[in-house]
């Protein structure tokens, strides 16, 4: 995501940025709550923090340091993402390690950790102390789609910043883009930005899921037999864990779109529980096998 995209998703925050960075007043740790840009912020401020041709403390983007952080392989920004649904204990007390030593290219670090809130317990209070007193001149930011999710003590220690999604100017982009009107609405609520939505639409398995997914529901609402039925087929279309929890969301909202019927509310809250029970590492399948025969 280029500068003048960032503006146009994030002005606000991207000004406040713009003021912290001119004053060098870049704080040690942030959480950034919403997907809506927020991983193109703390690039954006990666860059700014080792920029070499930069000017009023801001990146110029096309520098050697600037072009390696946005691809990801500069030495010295560290990108933790989660593996299959979890942050391991391990990955981040090897994070802290690194904490306490100086960069590879100057004495500054940058941590970020992508989906924060997935965080074994463990791994979050490892993470807490570095936070709270930093050994060396490092920046971290926490990327977290759920807030609620993160532990107060890590909260309290970071600086909070909400980014809030422009979703009318999604659904423009979306449609420009060749999407009908309500797959652009469904797919607005869906992703965090243009890019992962023209990614997303490019699999053909997440295709098959905006085809199968309604009729999936309408079966629930009106012939749950026929929806266990096509169960497996559904979750067939997911490969990974992410594609499973995206499933899940997208069929929360294929629901929540069918909200004046009664009967959608209580399946609403049938896929909570699915959702709980997933996150207990239930398999999928079995979890919406047993919302159907539940009701039996």
């Amino acid at each position: 995501m280029n500068y003048q995209e960032l503006k146009e998703l994030q002005p606000r925050i991207l000004e406040r940025f713009e003021r912290i960075l001119g004053q060098k007043k870049l704080g040690h740790a942030y959480l950034f709550s919403g997907e809506s840009a927020s991983f193109d912020m703390a690039i954006f401020l990666s860059q700014a923090r080792f920029c070499q041709e930069g000017q009023e403390g801001l990146p110029c983007a096309v520098c050697r340091n600037c072009r390696l952080i946005a691809q990801e392989e500069f030495s010295d920004v560290t990108v933790i993402r989660p593996r299959g649904n979890l942050i391991k204990t391990e990955t981040v007390r090897e994070l802290v390690k690194d904490f306490s030593q100086s960069g590879f290219e100057s004495s500054k670090q940058v941590f970020i950790i992508c989906d924060a809130d997935k965080m074994h317990v463990n791994a979050a209070n490892s993470l807490l102390k570095v936070i709270e007193e930093p050994q060396s001149d490092v920046t971290v930011f926490l990327l977290t789609s759920y807030e609620e999710a993160i532990l107060p003590t890590i909260k309290s220690r970071t600086q909070l910043v909400h980014f809030p999604k422009n979703r009318e100017l999604l659904i423009r982009q979306l449609e420009e883009d060749g999407l009908l009107k309500s797959q652009a609405r469904i797919l607005a609520d869906l992703v965090a930005s243009r890019e992962e939505a023209r990614d997303l639409m490019k699999s053909k398995a997440f295709q098959d899921q905006l085809v199968l997914g309604p009729k999936f529901l309408t079966a629930l609402l009106e012939a749950p037999e026929r929806a266990y039925l096509l169960v497996a087929q559904l979750v067939s279309l997911t490969a990974e864990k992410s594609d499973q929890e995206r499933l899940l969301d997208l069929l929360t909202l294929f629901l929540a779109e069918k909200k004046d019927n009664p009967q959608a509310l209580v399946r609403l809250a049938d896929l909570l529980e699915v959702r709980r029970m997933w996150k207990s590492n239930v398999s999928l399948q079995n979890a919406l096998e047993y919302m159907i025969l539940k009701e039996k």
